[in-house]
C-alpha cells in the first residue's frame, strides 16, 4: 500500500472555460516503475528493506518554489571550494584601484541586495565605511567564491546568475591588498532600487499565520500546520508566492498547501495550540502545492501565461519546518500571492525526481543515481537539487532521444544553508524519450565537519535534518497543452503510474 505522504501531489486540471476538476496523484512510480534509482560504486550494498524516499518525500515536496537565489554573505560560510583559483586576472596598475570608481559597482549589482538594511545578511555592504572595514574578508571569500553564494558550476545560463568573473574578483583582491583606497565620490554609482519588503511588488493578497507560534528550546524538529480560508468563491491562477519566514532562526523550510476538503480544518480543531502537528505531512492528501521557502531562495514570478491553479473555496495550509537552537523563539510567517494577469495557457508542473537514500556509516563517497523517462515534449525551466548535511554534490543533466546530453544543474560543493532553484535563461526542450538523470555524492565519515553524528552512522531517508534526501525538482510545461484553446494533458506522474504498471504485468 503507498504511504500517504507519497501521493502529496494533485494535479488541478483547468478544462475549456476554466471550470475545475482535481484530481489526486501520486506523485512518484513504484519502485521498479518508471523512475529508477541505483546506489553507486562506492556505496555498501544496499538494504533491502532500508526505506525508499516514495514513503518520505511528500513532506518535503519543495517543487513548488518559484525561486532563484540572490547573492548574500553567510556568517557560517564554507572557505573551500573547488573554484578558487584565477586564470584571468590583469593586475590594474599599483594604487589606482578605488571603492567608488572600481569596487563599488561590483558590490552594489552582486551584494547589495541582500547587504542591506532590513535583509537577511548580518551586515551592510552599501557604503565605502562598510566595505573598507571587511576589505580583507571580502577579499578572502569571493576568491574562494564562497559570495556570492551561487553553487551551481558554469554551465547553461541562469536567470539573476550571480557569479563574479575573474577579472572582478582579481580587482577586489588587489583594492584590499592596496589599503582599500575610497576615491573620488563623484565616482560613486546609485545605489540600486530594491523593492522594500516584498521583492514582487506588493501581493494581490497576503495570509499570515493567524497568532504567533511559540518554538520550544529543546526537543525534535516540529513539523506545525496553520490554516488560513481563502474565501475565495471564484477560481484563480497564481503567478508567484512569496513567502516571508517570520524567524529566519528556527525556520528549516515552508511548504504552502492547498485543502478544498474541510481536512486541515478538522485537524486544527482538535490540536489545542496554534495549527495542529504532524510528523512530516500534513496530515492527508492536500490538493495540491502552491509554494514553498527554504534558506537561499527568493520568489519570482512565472512567465505571462504560465500559471499555478487555486480553486475556489481553499484553504491555505501553511506548513513550517522548525529547528530548535536552545532557546525558546516565537514565529509568524506570512505569505503574498500574486495572482496572473494575462490569460493562462499552461499550468506550471513540479516533478520530484528523487533517489534512494541509505548511506553507510564511515562512507566518505557514498554515490547514488536516479533517472526518470520524459514522457511527452516538455519545456524545462528550473531545476532546484536538495540535500541535507551529508550532500557533497549533485549534477543533474538530460540526455536527448538521439544520445546526446545536455547539463542542467552541477553543484560540486554541496551547502545545505544555500538551497537553490537555477532558472533556465532559455528554457530547455526536452522531446518525448528524453531522459532526466541525476547523480548525488555523500559523505559519512568523519572528517566531514558537518556531519550530525559522531561517530557516524547509518543514514535513511527521513524528514530529520540529521536525516538524508535526494531530489531535484523539476519545473516544466508541456508543449501540447494549451488551456486558451481548450486543450488540456493529464499529469506526468499519471503517465509513470501507467507505464509501472505495464511494465510489472510485463514482468510478470
Amino acid at each position: 500500500m503507498t504511504h500517504p505522504l507519497a501521493s502529496a501531489f494533485t494535479n488541478i486540471h483547468a478544462r475549456p472555460g476554466l471550470r475545475w476538476q482535481a484530481e489526486r496523484d501520486t506523485a512518484f512510480p513504484s519502485r521498479g516503475a518508471a523512475a529508477s534509482s541505483t546506489v553507486g560504486p562506492r556505496s555498501a550494498s544496499r538494504d533491502a528493506k532500508a526505506p525508499s524516499p516514495l514513503r518520505f518525500a511528500g513532506a518535503l515536496q519543495i517543487a513548488a518554489l518559484l525561486l532563484v537565489a540572490t547573492p548574500a554573505l553567510a556568517a557560517n560560510a564554507k572557505l573551500e571550494t573547488p573554484n578558487s583559483k584565477l586564470i584571468s586576472y590583469s593586475p590594474r596598475p599599483a594604487n589606482t584601484l578605488t571603492f567608488t570608481k572600481d569596487v563599488a559597482p561590483i558590490l552594489f549589482a552582486n551584494c547589495a541586495a541582500c547587504h542591506r538594511a532590513g535583509e537577511v545578511a548580518p551586515f551592510n555592504l552599501t557604503s565605502y565605511a562598510d566595505a573598507a572595514k571587511r576589505a580583507k574578508t571580502i577579499a578572502s571569500v569571493v576568491e574562494k567564491r564562497v559570495m556570492p553564494p551561487w553553487k551551481a558550476a558554469p554551465g547553461p545560463a541562469y536567470v539573476d546568475e550571480c557569479r563574479l568573473t575573474d577579472d572582478q574578483i582579481g580587482l577586489i583582491k588587489q583594492w584590499a591588498a592596496e589599503g582599500a583606497k575610497e576615491g573620488n565620490a563623484a565616482d560613486l554609482p546609485p545605489l540600486p532600487k530594491f523593492p522594500d519588503g516584498w521583492r514582487n511588488g506588493e501581493p494581490d493578497m497576503i495570509v499570515s499565520m493567524p497568532e504567533s507560534y511559540t518554538v520550544p528550546a529543546e526537543g525534535r524538529d516540529i513539523y506545525q500546520n496553520f490554516v488560513i480560508p481563502t474565501g475565495f468563491t471564484d477560481d484563480r491562477w497564481l503567478s508567484a508566492v512569496e513567502i516571508h519566514p517570520g524567524n529566519r532562526r528556527v525556520v528549516h523550510h515552508v511548504l504552502v498547501h492547498l485543502d478544498t476538503s474541510g481536512k486541515a480544518r478538522e485537524l486544527d480543531a482538535k490540536d489545542p495550540g496554534p495549527g495542529y502537528r504532524t510528523g512530516g505531512g500534513i496530515g492527508f492528501h492536500s490538493a495540491g502545492q502552491i509554494g514553498g521557502w527554504a534558506p537561499g531562495n527568493v520568489a519570482r514570478r512565472q512567465p505571462d501565461g504560465i500559471a499555478t491553479p487555486l480553486p475556489k473555496n481553499s484553504d491555505i495550509v501553511i506548513q513550517v519546518h522548525y529547528n530548535l537552537n536552545g532557546k525558546p523563539e516565537t514565529d509568524r510567517t506570512q505569505i503574498g500571492l500574486y495572482f496572473a494577469k494575462a490569460p493562462v495557457d499552461k499550468r506550471a508542473r513540479f516533478f520530484p525526481l528523487a533517489g534512494r537514500v541509505n548511506i553507510p556509516a564511515g562512507d566518505a563517497d557514498h554515490v547514488v543515481t536516479s533517472s526518470m523517462p520524459v514522457p511527452a515534449d516538455v519545456t524545462l525551466r528550473s531545476v532546484m537539487p536538495h540535500m541535507h548535511l551529508l550532500g557533497r554534490a549533485m549534477k543533474i543533466s538530460a540526455t536527448l532521444p538521439d544520445g546526446k546530453e545536455i547539463p542542467l544543474v552541477h553543484v560540486p560543493d554541496w551547502d545545505f544553508n544555500w538551497q537553490m532553484s537555477y532558472a533556465f535563461q532559455e528554457p530547455v526542450k526536452l522531446p518525448r524519450g528524453s531522459k532526466v538523470t541525476l547523480e548525488a555524492r555523500y559523505d559519512n565519515s568523519d572528517k566531514n565537519p558537518r556531519n550530525p553524528n559522531s561517530p557516524p552512522k547509518l543514514v535513511r531517508w527521513g524528514e530529520q535534518t540529521t536525516d538524508e534526501m535526494c531530489l531535484a525538482y523539476l519545473n516544466f510545461t508541456v508543449d501540447s497543452e494549451s488551456l486558451t484553446q481548450g486543450k488540456v494533458v493529464p499529469s506526468i506522474s499519471d503517465y509513470l503510474r501507467q507505464l509501472g504498471e505495464k511494465r510489472k504485468k510485463a514482468a510478470n
